[in-house]
């Protein structure tokens, strides 16, 4: 009987496990397999766990390779301050025992609701101290800060201080509020485009081929006609066939995504797949994913109910062919987004700037839509193209990372840092002067003036 009882338990044991095992590999619903919930940064990809969890039985190093597949680029252009090395130098051996910073998951570990903070992080915000301890003794200027404001005194971020270490608080210590010349950077891409293909000729309605859509009322296909003669991609030789008939392509293509805009637009798809709209799609997820809606995001933001089934691609923001890039600027964003700070952005100085620019009053590159903040416009090469960052990600958490790319186009380095750090602030779109005041700049000088 004993030998009976215990085969059963064998043959359900395996049972069970073979059945969580091929769940895992080839099953579509895998919320069963989750064993908490998944943090805002990727529960867009949470069933595909083996993005993560490449083998099911490895350990830190598995996850840490998982980890560095998507960020390790996003942490060398930082310029990462804590990075693996500093902490497998034997000088910082005994650090180790305290926080084994060699791996993401000792501060980020994922389906751990209770322990995770804000960012993901899973340790008490007063961690710096654990190897820091002894800083308020070495400097006096840190002598009465409490522990656990390290990353909210406007000085410090574990990974990325391009924006607050001290020599570069100290060169912008006296900026006024706003600088004389408050200007996004111009975008030169199609300027650039066209003068390193000379032979690129403008194209006409002559050119349209409208022999696949037919069977469209007419009244659509010359709005479709319409619109396409206004946009950038009939001024630079784009045609029809170009989006819907590739030259890999056999057939037409109704609806192109985006891997027919990454033909010509490498580095905007690649910055899409890296954000919040597009990271189901990025290389790095380990099986097919369908694009995001409004109606899959776990997250704490509101969007609007008749925008929950539209589904993120290149042509939901631009349209697919116009291409129109102040719509995609404000009106895509706000046609989703119904949460506080969108919404208070119609009320906003930052909107009456672009409401100005829009109607002439203002220069081009004076105005500040939603795009201008969140998809900031950059430079991407040695050759000084300017692009639109597509990567909400890169300015979105910590905010201080909006500092450098997007708020000292047009504010002083003080006025930036009291406003991201005020809340309230954020809430109604930056309405108003900053209630809160971070110390960091006047304690360099005052450190100087020692």
């Amino acid at each position: 009987m004993k030998v009976f009882f215990w085969g059963l338990w064998v043959t359900i044991t395996f049972a069970i496990a073979g059945y969580f095992v091929f769940t895992m590999f080839y099953g579509e619903d895998k919320t069963q397999l989750l064993i908490g919930e998944t943090t805002y940064g990727h529960y867009q990809i949470e069933m595909a766990c083996e993005t993560c969890h490449t083998d099911p039985f490895g350990g830190p190093e598995v996850l840490q390779n998982a980890c560095t597949q998507c960020h390790a680029e996003e942490l060398d252009a930082a310029n990462d301050s804590h990075p693996k090395s500093k902490f497998t130098d034997p000088r910082n051996a005994d650090l180790l025992k305290i926080v084994d910073a060699r791996y993401c998951v000792s501060c980020h570990t994922e389906h751990h609701k209770d322990k995770t903070l804000e960012m993901g992080l899973t340790l008490p915000k007063d961690y710096c101290f654990h190897c820091h301890e002894e800083v308020g003794e070495e400097r006096e200027s840190h002598k009465d800060l409490p522990f656990d404001s390290c990353a909210t005194a406007g000085c410090h971020n574990y990974h990325d201080n391009r924006a607050l270490y001290e020599g570069f608080l100290e060169r912008h210590a006296d900026e006024p509020i706003f600088k004389a010349i408050a200007q996004l950077p111009e975008r030169n891409a199609e300027a650039t485009y066209q003068e390193k293909n000379p032979e690129i000729v403008a194209l006409s309605k002559e050119d349209i081929d409208l022999s696949a859509i037919h069977h469209l009322p007419k009244e659509q296909t010359d709005q479709i006609a319409h619109d396409w003669l206004m946009s950038s991609h009939s001024r630079n030789g784009v045609d029809c066939q170009s989006c819907h008939q590739p030259s890999n392509a056999t057939q037409w293509v109704e609806k192109p995504d985006h891997t027919a805009c990454q033909s010509c637009h490498e580095k905007q798809v690649k910055g899409f797949k890296e954000g919040k709209h597009g990271m189901r799609l990025a290389d790095t997820v380990s099986q097919p994913l369908k694009a995001i809606s409004p109606k899959d995001v776990s997250s704490a933001l509101d969007f609007k109910h008749d925008s929950m089934d539209i589904v993120h691609s290149c042509s939901s923001c631009h349209g697919p062919h116009d291409t129109n890039t102040q719509t995609a600027a404000v009106e895509a964003c706000l046609g989703c987004h119904n949460d506080e700070h969108s919404l208070a952005y119609l009320e906003s100085p930052h909107f009456q700037l672009w409401e100005k620019e829009q109607s002439g009053e203002l220069p081009e590159n004076s105005g500040v839509s939603c795009a201008s903040c969140h998809m900031p416009r950059q430079k991407m090469n040695k050759a000084g193209d300017v692009f639109v960052e597509h990567n909400q990600n890169a300015t979105l958490r910590p905010n201080e990372k909006m500092i450098r790319p997007v708020c000292m186009n047009c504010h002083g380095l003080g006025f930036a840092i009291n406003a991201l750090a005020d809340e309230a602030l954020i809430k109604n779109n930056f309405n108003g002067q900053p209630s809160v005041h971070i110390e960091s700049i006047d304690w360099v000088k005052k450190r100087n003036n020692d």
